[in-house]
């Protein structure tokens, strides 16, 4: 086998995948016809948009098949800028509820600016 050749995957394996894509952005048009509300509604969607995401990576990027360093230099930096954004959004919740109860609170009067 000379080095130009590569590596085969049966067309199969390919097939199946785009079978399965097609699912899941049938289920995905689905969470919009029936018409799901609120955090179920971008769940279902953020799902599937990641297993499609990740099937494509998988398998028509040939992620399945390379190295573990390729992989990881490759995946590692998304996961972390998805982390650091969790990380603002979890703070962001934090700093809203405490200004929330700050300025909820029966004793607040904001201070009138005086025209002198």
């Amino acid at each position: 086998m000379s080095a130009a050749e590569g590596q085969q995957h049966p067309i199969s394996i390919y097939l199946w995948i785009w079978g399965l894509l097609f699912v899941l952005s049938a289920c995905s048009y689905l969470v919009d016809y029936l018409q799901f509300e609120g955090y179920l509604r971008w769940s279902l969607i953020l799902i599937f948009m990641f297993l499609k995401a990740g099937f494509i990576i998988a398998i028509f990027m040939h992620m399945l098949w390379e190295r573990m360093a390729l992989i990881t230099v490759i995946l590692l930096p998304p996961i972390l800028i998805l982390f650091l954004i969790w990380f603002m959004v979890d703070e962001g919740t934090y700093t809203f509820l405490t200004r929330e109860i700050m300025f909820s609170a029966p004793d607040f009067v904001p201070e009138t600016p005086s025209h002198h």
